[in-house]
């Protein structure tokens, strides 16, 4: 279990972070505890590390990782999109950094009976919390035909929505599609001979699209963002890491809202919103990792990290 995740890009996160003794930090990702452990590590010998994963065998890893950092770490489980009830219930007002380390881990792609891969054979489920929720085996055979076309075009911008749900309508009218293999073959038999050629398996856009609704996860990063932002304290740090367009386009345009404050429409001659600025943006072109870590780690070669500091 000390190998559920491979920490992506941990020295810039440490130095984003501004990591120091007698901080209070939070890893609203925890996963196996790897950003967590050198936080820790770092923050010697008083710091704090609350951290939170809606997976249990993220937190029953992070919990055999963090062991001997003792009571300086708190694992919590739950949705990071939940940060201020956390914080609350700990009796926590302020921290001094929050981390966020989005998309799927290595433990849970590698995890047949998951269903996050296409490239094992399992149940359809991708579930991050699988003690509830609606799991993808629902999704794709229950949802209406428009539902589904908006749901692949919306989180997986995949061109081709329609070509693959007509193949998916048809082939549930004759028996349930119940495996992550079976989903794979039918999309590859939907899309044209030319799209089977690229880098990028053609079930990809598709696995991602279905992963993210059934999680909810850009509305709880949406929320995980704002709430994040109001637990800070002064100089206080929001640092996140996504690893596609969809995660990093929120991250950036909300970083960008909350420093500008006034939303008033332009052609207002003074502000009526009276919302104010909250962030400085310290990363206006995203951290991306070294050459090094990506020849290491291949999974890698996506990641973006953005950090802003609470004014």
């Amino acid at each position: 279990m000390c190998t559920f995740h491979i920490p992506v890009m941990q020295r810039e996160v440490i130095e984003s972070l501004q990591c120091r003794p007698g901080g209070i930090y939070v890893d609203g990702t925890v996963g196996g505890g790897g950003h967590a452990s050198e936080i820790l590590r770092v923050t010697a010998p008083d710091g704090l590390l609350v951290g939170i994963d809606i997976d249990d065998d993220a937190l029953r890893a992070s919990e055999e990782l963090l062991q001997p950092f003792g009571k300086r770490k708190i694992l919590v489980k739950g949705n990071f999109a939940d940060i201020t009830k956390i914080l609350g219930n700990l009796h926590i007002k302020e921290v001094d950094g929050i981390l966020l380390d989005l998309g799927v881990s290595t433990y849970q792609l590698k995890t047949a009976d998951r269903g996050f891969s296409f490239s094992l054979d399992a149940a359809l489920d991708m579930r991050m919390d699988q003690s509830r929720g609606t799991c993808a085996y629902d999704i794709i055979n229950t949802f209406p035909e428009k539902e589904l076309v908006r749901i692949i075009k919306e989180y997986g911008e995949e061109i081709m929505a329609e070509r693959i749900v007509r193949m998916i309508a048809a082939q549930r009218k004759v028996s349930p599609i119940k495996t992550t293999s079976e989903l794979a073959a039918l999309i590859l038999k939907a899309l044209p001979a030319r799209s089977r050629s690229q880098k990028i398996h053609p079930a990809t856009k598709m696995f991602q699209a279905i992963r993210i609704y059934v999680n909810n996860e850009l509305l709880n990063l949406y929320d995980a963002i704002n709430q994040g932002i109001n637990a800070l304290k002064i100089y206080g740090r929001i640092s996140i890491i996504s690893f596609h367009s969809l995660e990093d386009r929120i991250v950036k345009n909300t970083f960008r809202s909350w420093e500008k404050g006034c939303i008033c429409p332009t052609n207002f001659p003074f502000c009526t919103c009276h919302r104010k600025a909250k962030l400085k943006v310290l990363t206006r072109k995203p951290l991306i990792p070294q050459s090094s870590e990506i020849h290491a780690n291949p999974r890698a070669r996506s990641a973006k990290l953005r950090t802003a500091e609470r004014i």
